[in-house]
């Protein structure tokens, strides 16, 4: 009796120059979300210290 041949998947190991590539790809994505975060917030902040300057606003509470 013959053993029948099944082919089996081969496992490799990681490829390290894809996993340096989904690494670096991913940090830029981070990189770049982060960014534009931290220029929304200097666009906030800019914009209330223009309005304060201008007087459009102020920060102490009104009394009547």
């Amino acid at each position: 009796m013959a053993g029948h041949k099944i082919a089996h998947a081969t496992l490799k190991g990681p490829s390290v120059v894809k996993e340096i590539c989904i690494g670096v790809t991913l940090g830029l994505i981070a990189g770049g979300m982060w960014k534009m975060h931290h220029w929304n917030e200097q666009r906030k902040v800019r914009q209330f210290y223009d309005l304060l300057q201008k007087g459009e606003i102020s920060v102490v509470h009104a009394e009547e």
